[in-house]
């Protein structure tokens, strides 16, 4: 049999990519001779990231709708025809056995593409609240992976698959990492540390929450791993002493969330996911800034069943010191916490999501 050619889609932010890269390295160890071709928008991050990954990829001219008036919304009709076109040319010199796509503006166009043309397609869909890209293409494609529950609301109930969102296996098993984590971050293991995530540019409202917070911490005596980002280093750096560390990046992030007792993080989908495997008291403070409040959409799927504290930026001031000093002080709730997003974790997604692939893909050479 002729080696497996798989065309795979999804771009514009790390949450679209890092899934598609983690459902082409799946696809590879089950098929080592298999070719893959990325297809993302010219202009976004996959045509640096994907190439990091060791794939070939191809741009289209695209990108999305901008929601107030602009004249980059004039651009829009011709943008489409142009990756229409384009994904046509792809196709048809590629020949994929199947389009995986994972969301974002070059995935619509290419997938609308292969699904014409017969392909078998899949979607996979991170965030509990379904993208415009994902809901449009739903119809016509094959499989729809998905990381929640509920999403009958946005999808064909009889398409859909509950996978997980693809995570990085060195999150498995991190309990055994706790003494290396510890050490490694030279942290006092008699002390409670408390990570700060904000994602790799950092989150504005969250640095500034801790900065106001350096009191409370400590006065509970806690020690903290600070990351808040890039944009933001150069402001707090010099805030880190004795129990706080100020980090621009964290590279090892299987060892300190090892070495952390609660993480307070943003809500994007693959964080979601990668703290549900971490399985650690979390306090999510979600972006109120990104496409329809999908971080708080996410957050609550998990605070609604005791697996989370939820704290919308808007309440911070009134609740942060009183809901986190009350956690801190509660070993009873930590365990619960901890517990339950535990038991949400999905470590085999992608080794899911590979077997919906196969599924299309066989089902296809049986019609």
């Amino acid at each position: 049999m002729k080696p497996y050619k798989f065309i795979i889609s999804g771009g514009g932010t790390g949450g679209h990519i890092y899934p598609a890269v983690a459902i082409a390295n799946e696809l590879k160890i089950k098929y080592p001779d298999a070719e893959f071709l990325f297809v993302g928008a010219k202009d976004r991050m996959e045509m640096e990231k994907v190439p990091e990954a060791g794939y070939v990829i191809k741009g289209l001219w695209i990108s999305g709708l901008q929601r107030s008036l602009s004249i980059k919304n004039l651009m829009f009709p011709f943008k489409l025809i142009s990756s229409l076109l384009a994904s046509k040319k792809i196709l048809k010199k590629f020949k994929p056995d199947a389009a995986i796509g994972t969301g974002g503006y070059a995935s619509a166009s290419l997938l609308k593409v292969a699904s014409n043309k017969g392909i078998p397609c899949l979607i996979q869909e991170q965030n509990s609240h379904a993208g415009i890209t994902n809901k449009w293409l739903s119809n016509k494609v094959k499989s729809i992976c998905v990381a929640y529950e509920g999403m009958e609301k946005f999808f064909p109930s009889e398409k859909i698959k509950l996978t997980g969102n693809p995570v990085r296996q060195d999150l498995i098993d991190i309990d055994s990492k706790r003494e290396e984590g510890l050490a490694f971050y030279k942290l006092d293991p008699s002390k409670k540390t408390i990570l700060v995530l904000g994602g790799s540019l950092g989150a504005k409202r969250i640095n500034e929450l801790i900065d106001d917070s350096l009191g409370l911490f400590s006065k509970l005596e806690v020690q903290v791993i600070w990351q808040c980002g890039r944009f933001y280093y150069e402001i707090y750096k010099d805030k880190g002493s004795g129990n706080l560390q100020v980090h621009a990046f964290l590279n090892r992030m299987d060892l300190v969330y090892a070495a952390a007792d609660i993480i307070i993080s943003r809500a994007g989908a693959l964080s979601v996911s990668e703290l549900c495997l971490v399985g650690k008291p979390v306090v999510f403070i979600p972006s109120p800034n990104v496409a329809e409040d999908h971080q708080t959409k996410n957050a609550l799927a998990i605070s609604k069943m005791n697996a989370a504290l939820l704290i919308k930026e808007s309440e911070l001031e009134d609740r942060f010191e009183s809901e986190f000093s009350s956690l801190i002080s509660s070993e009873e709730k930590q365990i619960e916490l901890s517990r339950n997003i535990k038991s949400l974790e999905k470590p085999n997604a992608a080794k899911e999501i590979v077997t919906e692939i196969e599924r299309i893909i066989k089902n296809r050479n049986q019609v």
